[in-house]
């Protein structure tokens, strides 16, 4: 039977980008992994090899570090926003561009007086430790009209000793879970949201702020809600980002439900769960997996229900 080609793509993935920015003796560092991934005009190379239309994956990774020293770094965003309209701009034959990117955090090393005294400095300004397991995320799409910008993080552990409950469920002859009145709740965050902005006609966000906001809300609202379900904490943190910030009209969660389960001490003459605390056993699997959508009212969703999935 005849074949026909169906979607295609092709780019650079994981370029590993580290630029360092020196503000005379302070210096800042921006860590990211870029991937560029370009489709148009491919019909070609796939059918008879001819490369014609192809712009080399090699040379898309050197336009990612050349951007990098030329343009800076902002913000994902904003590199992934130059990458993606130059590769689209520059080159007839690419119709579209997707720029991935994940963000590794840093933070500034306090040094003790005396030490920054004996190397001959008054302050240490250099120095930097990578900050907990939390990858910030950033998905930029470019067609030459129309943009897309995903943002977003995972691997955000975060847990609620108390506060959270879990009855009332269905029960049938294979359930054996005892209803829960005060638990445990605890969950890797893998989050992405869609902003609004789409066109260079509008006012573009503020990259960083935006960032920074939509984590600070969502994780006061992981910590401010008291927990019938993780589903309902779940609402809550997409609801507090999208009436906070106007600028993104779409979340999706995936959260892993990190169980923990109160240890059987009895065997040993202790009693565990008592009014100065208790022990519990981290069960890494199997888990619960809870995954939705939080939207603004009228928006339609367009973020891909396997984007943060596991």
């Amino acid at each position: 039977m005849p074949t026909i080609l169906g979607q295609n793509q092709y780019g650079k993935a994981e370029n590993r980008v580290v630029k360092i920015t020196r503000d005379g003796d302070t210096h800042h560092i921006k860590d990211l992994n870029v991937s560029v991934a370009l489709s148009g005009d491919m019909d070609d190379v796939h059918y008879s090899g001819s490369n014609a239309n192809v712009l080399p994956t090699d040379t898309t990774k050197n336009t990612v570090f050349a951007f990098a020293k030329e343009h800076g770094i902002e913000s994902a965003e904003q590199f992934g926003i130059h990458l993606a309209r130059h590769f689209v701009s520059s080159q007839e034959p690419i119709h579209r561009a997707r720029i991935r990117i994940e963000e590794y955090s840093w933070e500034r090393i306090a040094t003790s007086d005396g030490n920054s005294r004996f190397i001959g400095a008054d302050e240490v300004r250099h120095s930097f430790a990578r900050k907990g397991m939390e990858t910030r995320v950033s998905q930029v799409t470019y067609d030459g009209d129309t943009w897309e910008v995903i943002s977003g993080l995972k691997d955000l552990t975060v847990m609620n000793s108390t506060n959270s409950e879990f009855w009332g469920y269905v029960k049938d002859k294979y359930t054996t879970l005892k209803e829960a009145y005060d638990r445990i709740l605890a969950t890797d965050v893998s989050a992405r949201w869609r902003y609004n902005w789409t066109s260079d006609e509008q006012r573009m966000p503020n990259w960083e702020k935006s960032y920074e906001q939509a984590r600070k809300h969502m994780l006061q609202a992981f910590a401010e809600t008291y927990s019938l379900s993780l589903q309902q904490t779940l609402y809550q943190m997409g609801s507090r980002i999208i009436n906070s910030r106007s600028e993104i009209d779409e979340i999706r969660f995936s959260l892993p439900n990190n169980h923990h389960f109160l240890v059987d001490l009895e065997p040993f003459g202790l009693k565990n769960d008592t009014a100065d605390g208790a022990v519990y056993f981290a069960a890494d699997r199997p888990y619960g997996l809870i995954e939705a959508t939080v939207l603004r009212d009228g928006v339609e969703p367009k973020i891909p229900v396997d984007m943060t999935n596991l």
